[in-house]
Order: structure tokens, then C-alpha cells, then sequence
């Protein structure tokens, strides 16, 4: 049924970024250490240190936060967007081992490297695993919403390499996740049936098309 698979989607979201947060709390000591030098401890110079993981960090996250939003209704970011990301990356990587390899030690290294790497592919991960779980809710949702009648080959949940789907099949499961609120856009047409990106403005026509019932 649709809730436990909504309810599932907030537990992986929740666990995806609580993992996020307490990297960042692992990993803000050693970029401490590294950013104070030496300092002596309660200095100026010391408990400045402690700001530049969570400066850089919280960028970092803002941006991966923003992408897995926008990545669901297909809305693709520009190149400064994926260079502030891939910057902001790559300098919390270069704070978290640059001593590491400075010691010359593999364990470190890896050690300090893998927080990191951690943060980049969960992020990237449950972007995609939001937008499959999101779509399995309204596949589920438009199956239940046909009627009841003999089964059909049209009250399976089309699948995004079934070359036998057709356009019609597209558009049962787009009317039946259509809501009053609901602003009908080809966005809004792949996010409910996963179909293809030229497809999905003659769903949205054929739909804008229509008088809701």
C-alpha cells in the first residue's frame, strides 16, 4: 500500500541525512586540528578553527539539498551550481587528509577519506531513491484508482524500458494521479509515470486538454 512506501521514503531521507550530520561531526575535529596549526588551545587562532569544516560542510550540503529537490520535478542545474559542489567537495576532502598524507600513512588516509566520500555518494543516492520511491506511491496509486474490472495488461505500473507501453497507458496513470491542485506540466507527467522527456509534453496537452472530472 502507498503509505508504508511514503512512510518508507521519510525513514530513508531521515537516515541519509542523520548519516550526512554526524559526518560532519566526525570530521569537523580533524579539520580543526588542521586549520589551527598548532595554535594554542582557547586562542584566537584556535577557536576560529573550529568555523572552517562547518563553513565550507554546510555549503556543500545546501547544494546537494537543493539538487535532490529540484531533481524531482526535472529541473537540470547550471554549471556553477556543479562546480560550487564539486569545489566545495574537493577542498572538505583536501582539509580531511592533507595531514594524513603528509604522515605518509595509507590507514589515515583512508580514514579520513572515506567521511567524506560518504556525504557526495549518499546525497547523490537518495536524490535517486526519493524520486523511485516517489514514483512507486503514484504508480500504486493509479493502479488502485482504475477500476475493478477483468485484469488488464494497463493496471501494471508502466516501467521506463517497456517499449510496450503506450500512450494511452501513459495517460490512465497521469489522469488518475491528477489532483484538483495539481498544476499539470511535463515535469509533473514524467515525475507520476516515468516516461520520456518528449513524451511527456503531449501527456501534459492531452491532459491540460481535458475537463477535470
Amino acid at each position: 500500500m502507498s503509505e508504508p512506501i511514503e512512510r518508507v521514503a521519510v525513514q530513508v531521507d531521515r537516515l541519509c541525512w542523520t548519516g550526512i550530520l554526524l559526518r560532519l561531526a566526525f570530521t569537523m575535529t580533524n579539520v580543526q586540528q588542521f586549520a589551527a596549526a598548532g595554535s594554542p588551545v582557547w586562542s584566537l587562532a584556535w577557536c576560529a578553527a573550529w568555523l572552517l569544516d562547518p563553513m565550507v560542510s554546510l555549503v556543500l550540503l545546501a547544494i546537494l539539498r537543493a539538487e535532490q529537490v529540484t531533481a524531482r520535478h526535472g529541473v537540470r542545474m547550471g554549471g556553477w551550481v556543479r562546480a560550487a559542489k564539486w569545489f566545495t567537495l574537493g577542498a572538505t576532502y583536501v582539509m580531511n587528509t592533507w595531514s594524513a598524507y603528509a604522515a605518509g600513512s595509507a590507514a589515515l588516509v583512508v580514514l579520513h577519506s572515506v567521511p567524506p566520500l560518504v556525504v557526495f555518494v549518499a546525497a547523490e543516492a537518495v536524490t535517486d531513491l526519493r524520486d523511485k520511491l516517489g514514483w512507486a506511491v503514484a504508480a500504486y496509486t493509479a493502479v488502485q484508482a482504475e477500476p475493478q474490472a477483468s485484469p488488464s495488461p494497463r493496471r501494471e505500473a508502466p516501467k521506463r524500458a517497456n517499449p510496450r507501453t503506450s500512450f494511452d497507458d501513459y495517460l490512465t496513470v497521469a489522469r488518475a494521479a491528477r489532483t484538483p491542485d495539481v498544476t499539470v506540466t511535463p515535469a509533473w507527467v514524467r515525475e507520476v509515470t516515468a516516461c520520456s522527456r518528449g513524451l511527456s509534453s503531449r501527456l501534459a496537452t492531452a491532459l491540460n486538454a481535458e475537463v477535470p472530472s
